[in-house]
């Protein structure tokens, strides 16, 4: 048995899928980041921003000129008109709309009751617009306020970069309407919503593309996109083992391997190993000898998500039912209480 435990991990360790090799290029992971940060900045920096268009939560005045009973201070209906502004024969729909562009768009309305108006519109407030989340396998999730554009790659690298716990995939989702993007001038008070009409979007980006510097796989974030890096769903090893742990299942994943990857069997550990695999219909046990493994003699399982390695010890009694597993918690935490970062 002791054979086995000293040759195991050494064949292992020189398997190319072997995740230390993976957490060794972590610093070069997140160096990549910072450097394609720095040059999407350079390429496009020159890009319109959305803070000069109105959103949801902005305080906006309007203000026209020797015409105090005309004069505005408010906000935006939820569908995104100006809200309580009555002097006005027809609603005026704000909703990602320039304060020029509001600013002629009142001025019509008004010149149905005044001669020649003057309309001056200003966003007084932005500081309750949506903010942009960014959670997952990232050192430091956080919210973020935007106040100028701001790409997928820079934002990572301003939360510390990507953990070992990540799947190889970002998700953006972006819900309707509440962000904007700059409006194309198809006519003088035509404005365009950063969402589509049918409502939120989802695009999922493969990392290895961010790091191969794909422009299609940077792309802007807006206030209120939720960006998550995916975790991998998790196997856990547990008891017997030199350093028990939750690893990251992205590649098929053996019960050999992962004993390895947790360091191996301990001084006092038994060669029975059960594996515990919760299904729908409640949880299956399975009993494996890694010494039969070793000799051929048994075939090595494929471990799938939430599988509980547990490895015997002598001396201790055999565990017959799963344990209750506490993963320190999640990167993942509630969105509300991330801490806030402003980008301006």
């Amino acid at each position: 048995m002791n054979s086995f435990l000293a040759r195991k991990p050494r064949r292992i360790l020189s398997d190319r899928k072997f995740p230390k090799a993976s957490r060794s290029l972590l610093p070069a992971i997140f160096l990549s980041l910072v450097l394609l940060s720095r040059l999407s900045a350079f390429g496009q920096a020159e890009l319109p921003s959305q803070a000069g268009l109105v959103h949801f939560g902005d305080l906006i005045e309007v203000d026209v000129v020797g015409s105090f009973e005309h004069d505005w201070r408010g906000s935006l209906t939820p569908e995104g008109f100006l809200d309580g502004l009555i002097s006005l024969e027809n609603q005026i729909y704000a909703l990602c709309r320039s304060e020029q562009d509001l600013s002629l768009a009142i001025q019509t309305e008004l010149s149905k009751t005044l001669r020649d108006p003057k309309v001056a519109v200003r966003i007084l407030d932005r500081s309750n617009r949506a903010v942009a989340f960014l959670n997952g396998a990232v050192k430091v999730p956080q919210r973020f306020q935007i106040k100028r554009p701001i790409y997928l790659n820079e934002m990572l690298t301003l939360s510390g970069g990507i953990t070992d716990r990540s799947s190889g995939e970002v998700s953006v989702f972006r819900p309707a309407n509440l962000s904007c993007t700059e409006p194309p001038k198809i006519g003088e008070s035509e404005f365009v919503k950063a969402s589509q009409p049918v409502g939120a979007e989802r695009t999922i980006i493969k990392i290895v593309a961010i790091l191969r510097g794909d422009p299609s796989a940077n792309p802007r974030i807006l206030s209120g996109d939720i960006v998550t890096v995916v975790e991998a769903l998790p196997v856990y090893v547990i008891g017997g083992v030199n350093a028990p742990q939750q690893i990251p299942l992205r590649n098929e994943l053996t019960l050999s391997r992962a004993i390895a990857m947790a360091g191996g069997l301990a001084k006092e550990a038994n060669s029975s190993i059960t594996v515990f695999r919760r299904g729908g219909s409640g949880t299956e046990l399975i009993t494996v000898d890694v010494l039969k493994i070793a000799a051929g003699q048994a075939d090595d399982p494929v471990l799938k998500p939430f599988d509980i390695v547990d490895v015997p010890q002598k001396g201790k009694a055999v565990r017959v039912r799963p344990p209750v597993i506490d993963n320190g918690g999640s990167n993942s935490a509630t969105l509300a209480n991330l801490p806030l970062r402003i980008i301006e």
